[in-house]
């Protein structure tokens, strides 16, 4: 899965604030991603992201 920094991740699941979109903040083994939501951010491994992602919205500012 191709995933870059700024990316927006739609997620099939809401965080608890009520929001499902995040932001790629740090790409690699690891991801970090910040809820677009509240602004909390996470670490989290590539495996468990990709098998919970909906959607990728792609940046055009690059």
């Amino acid at each position: 899965m191709d995933i870059q920094l700024k990316d927006v991740l739609v997620m099939k699941k809401k965080h608890p604030c009520g929001s499902c979109r995040w932001e790629v903040l740090r790409v690699g083994a690891d991801f970090r991603i910040k809820c677009l939501g509240c602004g909390h951010q996470v670490m989290i491994p590539r495996t468990k992201l990709e098998k919970n992602i909906k959607e990728v919205e792609k940046t055009l500012d690059k």
